[in-house]
């Protein structure tokens, strides 16, 4: 698929080298040396449209000043049938292009012919990919960075999908171990509180406190009556964690799909102890040489791991040293397998078993040091964690209302949850705002998300899309449809504005293959709001109603192209595009 940007810059490496062969053929230019440099996008439009600094980087293999190289550079160019109107040198040595109205021509005719599919590169090059996030507990309900975490999960799959990866989303269900015999020992104590009072069933000291649990233990006193008290503990444990789950599970899909978020697979711990898979992967790690025993448990050799890579990677051996490397426990004194056992079966499973060539896990900032364990032991594995599997660390996010943090929900006096805070805002304002830089915390301000003006960022970009679809609807009305490309007349479109507007419009690729590139679905907020902007620019400036008909063709292909790549970039990361506001 087409990225008008990167053509572009391609074009001019291309007119540079060939007017470089030209010159020192003539002998204006040393010839025999390899001239490189960038092609970039000044900041100020004074400077062209593309800039290239060849002649700075070549000056000391051509032993010339950079401005004679220039040009020189540029007398031996020709632009005949190029996308550039023409070229000049500088400053120091910088040669500027400007574009011809052929290239914002191709743009729009671009946007139009590929439609839906506008965006899409092939880097992902069809290999496999799976993308896992949120993975939150099902004990209890899914907060705030479950919400963060859900939103960058599934704008990033998207983004990667786009830019030509066979993606898939998952959802890593913690069912087996610790956390779910806790959450059933704090259900079996509230339903015999319950039964017997509270005074007479303490309550554990490490379980979980929440209403939600006093919820749960009445639903099964409920359904079951009082006859449970007399089964056995591991019996009544069995029981509840079941019940549990099997409510909790279908509520976090649900508040997910309200969310507009559809897993492909939700893959459940208990399988792979179930299936012997977690013990399989241990011996595996134990035949290898990476395991040893020590009181009673079985632990893998991290540390060596770990100092090994490092080494490798040119690190000191006092540097190393300073970093405490510590093992971890795989398996128990008392024969049970720990979370990391499960952890690094899964992502065996991932890679050796169902053959995701990458991975990419949406962990929040406390995971921070999981991040080097979990690729050393796919490294210990032979499964390349280095490469093959990346993290994207999120940070915490804070509400606020009227400037004051906000802890607790208005509807129920509780913490706030997902379904809680989808209850207050919209979906929309809600992946608007939680799609950010993932290394940044976010300051979610519940004011800000439902105002219905221009300092609500949704609401202004959301705005902008609906503005469009106004304006055609009454054009068309008026006998004035979208016309097909071929009536386009680029040189009509000869404003600033308008020339702005189909820049921000080619930037779309770039900005998929880069956010896709740094795991950054942020930069697609960066870009609609910028699109939104140069838009509402345009529509202030240059006017349809009443414009020669030519002009006016030309611009109504612009605007609906606008529409179209706003409506896509808003896709990306699951956030509406009305056609009405």
């Amino acid at each position: 698929m087409a990225n008008l940007i990167q053509s572009a810059k391609d074009a001019v490496e291309n007119l540079i080298q060939a007017a470089y062969t030209r010159a020192a053929e003539k002998g204006e230019l040393p010839a025999g040396a390899a001239l490189t440099g960038m092609v970039e996008i000044p900041k100020d439009t004074a400077n062209g449209d593309f800039a290239a600094n060849h002649a700075m980087t070549g000056a000391r293999a051509l032993h010339m000043a950079p401005r004679k190289i220039a040009q020189a550079l540029i007398e031996n160019m020709d632009l005949a049938g190029s996308w550039f109107a023409s070229v000049e040198a500088a400053g120091p040595g910088f040669i500027n292009f400007r574009l011809a109205d052929s290239w914002y021509g191709d743009v729009l005719r671009t946007v139009a012919a590929e439609g839906a599919d506008y965006g899409r590169c092939r880097d992902g090059g069809g290999k496999k990919l799976m993308v896992e996030f949120v993975s939150a507990n099902p004990t209890g309900p899914m907060h705030m960075g479950n919400a963060r975490g859900g939103v960058l999960g599934d704008a990033l799959a998207a983004v990667l999908d786009r830019a030509g990866w066979q993606v898939s989303r998952e959802f890593y269900v913690n069912d087996a171990g610790n956390q779910i015999e806790k959450f059933a020992s704090s259900i079996d104590a509230r339903y015999r509180q319950l039964i017997l009072g509270e005074e007479a069933v303490p309550f554990p000291e490490d379980g979980y406190h929440g209403d939600d649990i006093r919820d749960l233990a009445a639903a099964f006193r409920a359904e079951n009556g009082d006859a449970w008290l007399d089964r056995s503990e591991p019996e009544r444990h069995r029981a509840m964690a079941r019940f549990g789950l099997d409510r909790n599970i279908p509520k976090m899909q649900a508040d997910l799909r309200r969310y507009g978020i559809e897993y492909d697979k939700w893959f459940f711990e208990s399988e792979l102890h179930e299936s012997g898979y977690v013990a399989e992967t241990v011996d595996k790690l134990t035949e290898l040489g990476h395991t040893y025993e020590k009181d009673g448990a079985l632990w893998l050799r991290t540390s060596r791991i770990l100092a090994d890579k490092l080494r490798s990677a040119g690190k000191k051996p006092e540097e190393i040293e300073k970093l405490d490397l510590k093992d971890d426990v795989l398996r128990r004194a008392n024969g049970f397998y720990t979370y990391f056992a499960a952890d690094i079966a899964y992502h065996r499973n991932k890679f050796e078993k169902r053959g995701f060539d990458k991975v990419v896990n949406v962990w929040g900032a406390d995971h921070h040091g999981h991040v080097a364990r979990l690729k050393g032991a796919m490294d210990a594995l032979g499964l390349d964690g280095e490469h093959r599997l990346d993290i994207v660390l999120m940070q915490l996010v804070k509400l606020t209302r009227g400037g004051e943090v906000v802890r607790m929900s208005k509807r129920t006096g509780k913490a706030i949850s997902l379904t809680d805070l989808l209850d207050e805002i919209p979906v929309d304002a809600a992946r608007y705002f939680f799609n950010s830089r993932p290394e940044s915390p976010v300051e979610f301000d519940l004011e800000l998300a439902v105002r219905q003006d221009s300092e609500n960022p949704v609401y202004y970009v959301q705005y902008a899309h609906a503005r469009i679809c106004t304006m055609l609807e009454n054009l068309a009305a008026e006998g004035h449809p979208v016309p097909a490309p071929e009536a386009l007349r680029p040189e009509l479109l000869s404003t600033a504005e308008e020339r702005e507007l189909i820049k921000q419009l080619a930037a779309l690729p770039e900005e998929i293959r880069q956010a896709a590139r740094d795991y950054d679905p942020s930069r697609l907020n960066r870009f609609a709001m910028e699109l939104a902007a140069r838009f509402h620019k345009f529509y202030t400036v240059c006017r349809l109603k009443g414009a020669q008909e030519e002009l006016l063709r030309s611009r109504l292909l612009l605007a609906n192209a606008t529409r179209q790549v706003l409506a896509l970039a808003l896709s990306l990361i699951g956030v509406s595009a009305p056609e009405k506001m």
